[in-house]
């Protein structure tokens, strides 16, 4: 059955209730993670390097679905709020097919331009031409990106936060699977990678798709409907933040690609890749808690419930800091061990790894509050001031950030730039939230039963 969201939530209630869109980002990350293992110690620190100067090509044009995902997923869980469960499923419907429809369209741009950025990036030899198989495999997987990060944010609205954790289980295992069996026994190098990260895509995508298009037990369910422009245009605006936090995120980091290449060459590239990836595991925990707390916000904002919205932003901020605290001493003893995992058949890479990574860290005391303020504001509908957050963050203070603070520290510097940009972030996020106070309905407040 699906989950009841109207009532309200305790500390316990909370955590139940997102603790499975948590471990679902987390599990992606790992085999995210799982991949970068297969190739660095199967294919070398090259191969390495190219697959992570390819990636966030596809990765940008996959960041429709975190669009449609946050800014629609806000949209229909207003809707059930309300009441109106017909409407709701209508408008998810249509975000379905926009997300297909969107995704077919990105996936020949993707193929057309591949080649030509990757060259404009400054990938050349080997390294690019791995690039370039890697990422022609991963941009034919688009549709399926946009379609499972849609999925991933509107099963916490339907009330299954298990099934989403459960899809992405799936389609991690059968990305690790096939990576093992196509790297290492097949010896396809990266081909072998990229194929194993489509399939876990596809299931992500598909296993929803074909459960929505039944009848089901969740909230929602895949319906005749007809394209509303001006409620998918809300859905876009509302959700650029995250789209634009995502495009981001990658071309942060070609221009952390383009300058370690300057700084360090390629073992600097391969570095940094290997900080991704437990970067990206750090951040799933703040992206998870957000995704499974934001329909929440989001009911109860179309049901009128200041109270409750203000009770889950004050619990939700207390969760957020010792999130990022526990992280940052995770961190401190786990860096090592995992620089090992992926590195360790070189020494100076190793020490270079490891040294990087501490510094990176701390950016985790502070990242999880940026994440949630622009989250926050997403999820009560205000678009702009969560886009704007997420433009400064992302845009302004961390590619600032990067080609600024190494001047000063030198190569050093691009790996502290991270907590500059968000220390720097932060003093916005919190003057918005401060000020425009998004849990408060007009001063108006229901009282909970």
């Amino acid at each position: 059955m699906a989950q009841n969201m109207a009532q309200h939530f305790t500390f316990a209630k909370l955590l139940r209730f997102t603790l499975p869109s948590v471990g679902m980002m987390v599990f992606m990350s790992l085999y995210v993670m799982i991949d970068g293992f297969f190739v660095s110690n199967w294919c070398g620190a090259t191969a390495l390097a190219a697959v992570n100067f390819a990636y966030p090509i596809p990765a940008i044009l996959g960041s429709l679905g975190f669009m449609l995902g946050t800014g629609g997923n806000a949209i229909v869980a207003n809707t059930l709020g309300a009441g109106d469960r017909k409407l709701a499923n209508e408008r998810f419907s249509m975000l379905v097919f926009a997300a297909l429809f969107g995704g077919i369209a990105f996936a020949i741009l993707g193929t057309a331009t591949l080649r030509p950025l990757l060259v404009a990036l400054g990938a050349s030899g080997q390294m690019l031409e791995d690039g370039i198989v890697y990422g022609s495999i991963l941009v034919m997987s688009v549709p399926f990106t946009i379609l499972q990060y849609l999925f991933q944010e509107l099963m916490m609205t339907a009330g299954k936060p298990d099934m989403a954790f459960g899809v992405t289980v799936v389609a991690g295992v059968a990305n690790i699977v096939l990576d093992a069996v196509l790297i290492v026994g097949a010896g396809l190098g990266v081909a072998g990678a990229a194929i194993g990260t489509m399939a876990g895509e596809a299931a992500g995508a598909l296993i929803p798709l074909v459960y929505f298009m039944r009848k089901n037990t969740s909230n929602l369910r895949l319906v005749r409907t007809r394209f509303d422009w001006r409620t998918l245009g809300r859905a876009c605006w509302n959700g650029s933040s995250e789209m634009v936090s995502n495009i981001a995120s990658s071309v942060v980091a070609m221009v952390y690609n383009i300058q370690l290449l300057a700084y360090l060459g390629e073992p600097g590239v391969a570095a940094y890749g290997v900080i991704m990836y437990a970067g990206f595991l750090f951040a799933a925990v703040f992206l998870g808690y957000c995704t499974g707390c934001a329909p929440l916000m989001s009911y109860h904002l179309g049901a009128r419930n200041g109270e409750e919205m203000a009770s889950l932003f004050r619990k939700s901020l207390l969760i957020v800091g010792v999130a990022g605290v526990g992280m940052f001493a995770l961190t401190r003893v786990l860096v090592t061990p995992l620089a090992t995992l992926f590195v360790g058949y070189d020494a100076g890479l190793l020490e270079l790894t490891v040294h990087a990574a501490l510094l990176y860290s701390f950016a985790l005391l502070v990242m999880g509050f940026n994440v949630y303020g622009s989250s926050l504001f997403t999820a009560v509908g205000n678009g702009h001031v969560s886009a704007l957050i997420s433009f400064v963050r992302t845009f302004i203070c961390e590619i600032g950030a990067v080609l600024l603070v190494p001047l000063v520290l030198g190569a050093d510097g691009i790996w502290l730039s991270i907590l500059v940009a968000e220390a720097v972030a932060l003093v916005l996020t919190a003057a918005m939230t401060c000020y425009l106070k998004p849990f408060r309905l007009d001063g108006a407040r229901k009282k909970r039963k």
